[in-house]
């Protein structure tokens, strides 16, 4: 037989080295398919066994015939597994083995081969099991340039592997002798001097080797000579002659094999984290740590439990008849084992989330740390905010559907609009415009990009990325190319030091990443793209310039009305959604400009908050032709937005109603708005003197016309309407002004445009479906 042996390997250059007790160690550096994965087992193996050949020397015949006695279902001996009071007991066993040395050894690498073992083992089994033979490996486990670099780490540990290996073999023969603790401890004490994440690869990697060994051989049986003279010599029954009786086996093997190889894995996790955000002394990592020589001890006794499993099969031939406690073992084993890896995740989960906060808390403080420092350009400001590292293009280019690098925008003034998923589409029809206009200027160093910078605060489902998908395929700037990119810490400083709450807002950045303007919104809105480049003080510079006038209120994006200001007509915007009174409000204005003999325009401009009824009002007056009115309800929605940007830009600035008139015009329209009824304003092409009044006090001065008609023939329409408008006013009154809830930059006080005190602050919760 053993002649026969050595026959069928020198045509294939193979060597076997025969060690007590017929085990048998395979090594090879055969180049064919079939066996190519076996170069990963060699490395453990093969110069120790060049080394330690013995000669074959069978055991005494009655300790042969004990050993290879048929196993009965039923009557396998198992070892009395540890109650719960033996718990203590075993623990200071284990941790009286414990004497690590200090060497560091990398095992990763190890882990790797062990899984690539593990991963063709388990197929090539379960081909067996299903009839299936194939001399070609179907996937090679790494490069043979990859498998020299473990070398160097496998040189000083294939011995202790190989002692393992032994140890597994001898001790695990025929149901583990009985004494599955003691031969884990044995492991243990081979293991001393290593940490607990070594101790456990090690000896995952020694019942890899005999695992892989039994996997060969078994895949190879019935195909080559080799293979069925050593199964032969161990005696091993015939897989595919028993495939039925042993499929329950060989799946609670694999599932135990992989529930030890998830808490390795695991284990080795703990090994990975960075010191320098989590002590090994403290709390959460230290509580962790203390579950790791029971995970180790588990570990490494389930081996022993793989390795018994595995040896029961050597010896018994083809009368072999399993026993269904094998399995079930197994599986219960399998079942302890993924709780103590279950436990182990909600650990590394709690450390993990410790890192997370520490790094995410040292990235925020560098973050506040960058906007105080001068820079020569904004691409380190642009990778803080958006993304740091450089093996992704963080962005997504509206107008060519394609990804681009922080590098499209390097010394830029760049607009980084920051919104949650609600940003309206009037929002960004209007914004698209002003970008296009400033993408038309012969010179660059005019213009600007846009970044949308998207934020929500219950984070990212499968909605919200839909959501945002769609939402940026309608912008034509920049955004970023997924919210990930976005990390937790900078959301924390654009809502904490950009008070960021979920209203839209533009933060502007000059070509060296300095915040220019905390929310460039307002200044855009009102002065369009003239505000370029965007900074405060371009924004007091255009204020200072400014006096209350149509000119302001109106800016040029409606033509028509520019034209009438040119041409020096009586101009009266009007608002509100009571038709009825628009209806009296118009006829009234109308008579006075005929018995007066002016050219009079009247200008519907909405209402404030209610898009949908000022599109029907204004599809009411252009029905019955009341006055002119827009057909776009987007500019509806500009008009009042760019008078609450009036507003809040004073309010950046520190002004108040006392000391500004602007902002107390502005504030009175606002608060005429929100009445019942309608509001009007009546001024003289481009000139400054502005009237205005309530719904009701208007149209009740306009039926009035002949009490002021002679002031009007002396001083002008607007001077004679404004005076009467002042000497009428009841002190009877009750106004309302309606603002958006911000989380800053909201007046704390505000002064009442009809009486001058201060108005009573309410907090209003809205629902309006129109």
């Amino acid at each position: 037989m053993i002649m026969s042996v050595f026959a069928s390997t020198r045509p294939n250059g193979l060597l076997l080295c025969f060690r007590p007790q017929l085990q048998v160690r395979i090594c090879t550096f055969i180049g064919t398919q079939a066996l190519r994965f076996s170069l990963i087992l060699t490395h453990f193996t093969h110069q120790r066994l060049m080394d330690s050949v013995a000669p074959l020397i069978p055991p005494p015949l009655a300790v042969a015939r004990k050993q290879l006695r048929p196993q009965k279902s039923g009557d396998r001996s198992t070892a009395r597994p540890f109650s719960a009071s033996d718990d203590s007991a075993m623990m200071k066993q284990i941790q009286a083995t414990h004497a690590p040395d200090g060497r560091t050894v990398d095992v990763g690498p190890i882990l790797s081969i062990i899984e690539g073992i593990f991963s063709h083992a388990a197929p090539s089994i379960d081909d067996v099991l299903n009839g299936k033979h194939d001399r070609a490996d179907r996937a090679l486990m790494e490069e043979e340039a990859a498998h020299a670099a473990y070398d160097g780490i496998l040189e000083h540990l294939a011995s202790t592997i190989h002692r393992i290996s032994c140890e597994l073999s001898c001790k695990c023969t025929s149901g583990g002798g009985g004494d599955a603790h003691g031969t884990t401890m044995a492991i243990f004490n081979l293991l001393s001097a290593y940490s607990w994440d070594v101790k456990v690869v090690l000896a995952l990697a020694a019942f890899a080797v005999n695992y892989g060994e039994f996997s060969l051989i078994a895949n190879l049986y019935t195909t080559n000579v080799l293979a069925k003279s050593v199964s032969i010599l161990k005696q091993l029954p015939d897989i595919l002659e028993h495939s039925t009786s042993l499929k329950p086996q060989f799946d609670a093997l694999h599932n135990l094999i992989a529930a030890m190889v998830n808490v390795t894995k695991c284990i080795l996790q703990f090994r990975d984290l960075p010191p320098q955000y989590i002590a090994a002394e403290a709390p959460p990592l230290s509580t962790a740590m203390t579950y790791i020589p029971t995970a180790a001890y588990w570990t490494i006794r389930s081996i022993v439990a793989c390795a018994s499993q595995v040896a029961s099969l050597v010896g018994l031939g083809h009368e072999y008849m399993p026993s269904g406690t094998e399995a079930w073992e197994l599986s219960s084993m399998a079942y302890k084992v993924n709780n103590i890896h279950d436990h182990l995740m909600t650990q590394l989960t709690h450390c993990k989330r410790h890192i997370d906060d520490k790094m995410h808390a040292e990235a925020y403080h560098n973050l506040l740390r960058l906007f105080d420092t001068y820079h020569v350009d904004n691409m380190k400001v642009l990778k803080a905010l958006i993304y740091a590292k450089d093996d992704i293009l963080p962005l997504y280019n509206g107008s060519t559907k394609t990804r681009v690098g922080l590098e499209a925008l390097r010394k830029r003034t760049v607009l980084l609009l920051i919104s949650d998923l609600g940003i309206t589409h009037d929002d960004i029809f209007v914004l698209e415009e002003l970008y296009a206009d400033s993408r038309e200027r012969k010179d660059t160093a005019m213009q600007y990009d846009i970044v949308w910078l998207p934020m929500v605060a219950e984070g990212w489902n499968g909605a919200n990325v839909e959501r945002f998908v769609q939402l940026r395929g309608v912008m034509p700037w920049h955004s970023v190319h997924h919210p990930s990119v976005i990390e937790p810490y900078v959301a924390k400083f654009i809502r904490e030091v950009w008070h960021f709450a979920n209203r839209t807002v533009l933060v502007a950045l000059d070509p060296q990443g300095k915040v220019a303007s905390l929310n460039a919104m307002y200044m855009i809105w009102i002065w369009r793209n003239s505000a370029f480049p965007f900074t405060k003080e371009r924004e007091e510079d255009l204020w200072n310039g400014e006096v209350w006038r149509l000119e302001l209120i109106v800016d040029g994006f409606d033509p028509k009305i520019v034209q009438w200001m040119a041409d020096g007509k009586y101009i009266c915007l009007y608002g509100g959604d009571d038709i009825e009174w628009i209806r009296s409000f118009t006829a009234a204005a109308k008579n006075v400009a005929k018995e007066a003999g002016i050219a009079l325009e009247l200008a519907y401009m909405g209402k404030n908050n209610a898009k949908e009824r000022a599109r029907r009002t204004a599809q009411a007056i252009v029905a019955e032709k009341l006055s002119y009115t827009w057909d776009n309800p987007t500019l509806f929605w500009y008009f009042w937005t760019r008078l609450e940007s009036m507003l809040y830009s004073k309010l950046q600035h520190g002004k108040s109603t006392e000391n500004d008139q602007i902002m107390q015009e502005v504030m009175t329209v606002l608060s005429y708005d929100g009445s019942d009824k309608g509001w009007a304003i009546f001024c003289l092409g481009m000139a400054p003197g502005i009237a205005r009044a309530k719904g009701d006090a208007a149209l009740e001065s306009l039926r009035n016309y002949p009490k002021w008609e002679a002031a009007a023939r002396r001083d002008g329409i607007v001077p004679a309407l404004k005076g009467h408008l002042e000497e009428t006013h009841s002190p009877h009154h009750c106004s309302r002004l309606i603002l958006p809830g911000l989380a800053a930059g909201a007046p704390e006080s505000v002064i009442c445009a009809e009486c001058g005190r201060p108005m009573e602050r309410f907090i209003m919760y809205r629902c309006c479906i129109e």
